[in-house]
């Protein structure tokens, strides 16, 4: 029997609003500080209220919990910027960011990265409920930790074949979009329904304000962490390097590549299986032209900005290197970036890697890029540069 819940729709933007304070008991979103904001979360919420959404009943429910999630996010974050007024202090030297297009080791390499004490990540829950990062020992006794944790160990149980795509759990650094959608600007919400609107409207926007919330949440959650190096991961970095590279002007790029058909079959995939009975209309033909199209998009921004920022800054993975040699691959991008790989690093990175390779962590996925009406013709000649 399904346990998926339903609703008739998404609901208008006040209404989810009200349900984020009700659940939060906060009501100061900073909207008044940042209109711009508020306007992606109208358009998006009326984008997926829309026909050419399709969403169906338990499509409705999600993708309103996931702009319910992005809402009590940001009032929780705003909250936590007044109680903690010196996270403003925090200095963010040299963070590391891992981009690419999905299925090129992103996931894999970003995780490594984080297994070295001297770097922290940003894990899956507080993303979620943003807060100075307690201290480890602590988070079983945390109730919201608990929660999430049993949420996706049933979510493990219950869809085995969406976490051979993608293992999660609460522990876990997971990517920067968690934050970047606190600004209602994501392409997750893109990767999750057929939005048209939201997505022209997106496409003309600038991402400066998003990344300095990105920014505001790193020193928020690394206030008692400030001597780590943060390592942060989103594939979604890739259109909007010359903001990142505005808030953050010394931050170290790595940049993972593959051969793109891999990278769009897999994208494809990853949102059919996250999105199953969600839509009428983000399925087969559309669900694939959307997502070469956003990927297309993104891969060719990124490329035309990058010619503008200093070589050293940026290191590129080639993904066969990788997993031939994934310890071998951290140590060059210590190498080139002039940080310490030290004793203590090369082995909590090797400790890592060894338990990647088994139990449930161990990748699992299987795609075929012509369930979503693409030819890889048609992939080489939308990506060719």
């Amino acid at each position: 029997m399904s346990t998926e819940r339903e609703r008739a729709d998404v609901g208008t933007f006040e209404d989810i609003c009200a349900a984020a304070t009700r659940t939060t008991g906060l009501t100061d979103f900073g909207f008044a500080d940042a209109p711009g904001n508020e306007e992606a979360f109208r358009i998006l919420v009326q984008d997926l209220g829309s026909a050419e959404a399709g969403l169906t009943g338990v499509g409705n429910y999600f993708m309103r919990s996931q702009v319910k999630s992005a809402l009590v996010a940001r009032l929780l974050t705003q909250a936590r910027f007044t109680e903690f007024p010196q996270h403003a202090d925090v200095v963010i030297e040299r963070p590391i960011f891992v981009l690419g297009l999905p299925r090129t080791g992103t996931t894999a390499l970003s995780r490594l990265l984080c297994a070295d004490p001297a770097n922290q990540g940003l894990e899956m829950w507080l993303t979620e409920f943003p807060q100075p990062r307690p201290p480890r020992a602590t988070w079983e006794d945390d109730p919201i930790f608990n929660a999430m944790q049993a949420a996706f160990r049933e979510h493990h149980v219950t869809n085995p074949e969406f976490m051979g795509i993608h293992y999660s759990d609460a522990t876990e650094p997971e990517e920067c979009w968690r934050v970047l959608r606190q600004t209602g600007k994501s392409i997750g919400f893109e990767s999750l329904a057929h939005l048209p609107a939201y997505s022209s409207w997106l496409a003309t926007q600038g991402w400066t304000d998003a990344y300095e919330r990105h920014r505001q949440n790193l020193q928020l959650i690394g206030l008692n962490d400030t001597d780590r190096r943060w390592v942060l991961k989103n594939p979604s970095h890739l259109i909007a390097l010359d903001a990142l590279m505005e808030v953050y002007p010394d931050a170290l790029v790595v940049m993972t590549q593959r051969e793109p058909v891999t990278s769009v079959a897999s994208a494809c995939s990853l949102s059919a299986e996250a999105t199953a009975g969600h839509s009428t209309t983000f399925v087969g033909e559309t669900l694939g032209r959307d997502q070469l199209g956003h990927l297309t998009r993104q891969w060719h921004a990124f490329w035309q900005a990058r010619e503008k920022y200093d070589a050293s800054q940026f290191f590129d993975v080639d993904y066969r290197d990788f997993v031939t040699n994934p310890v071998g691959t951290v140590g060059s991008i210590y190498d080139a970036f002039g940080i310490d790989w030290s004793q203590q690093a090369q082995d909590a990175v090797h400790h890592l890697d060894d338990e990647s390779r088994k139990g449930p962590r161990r990748p699992s996925h299987s795609y075929d890029l012509s369930d979503y009406g693409i030819t890889e013709a048609q992939v080489h000649e939308a990506f060719a540069r």
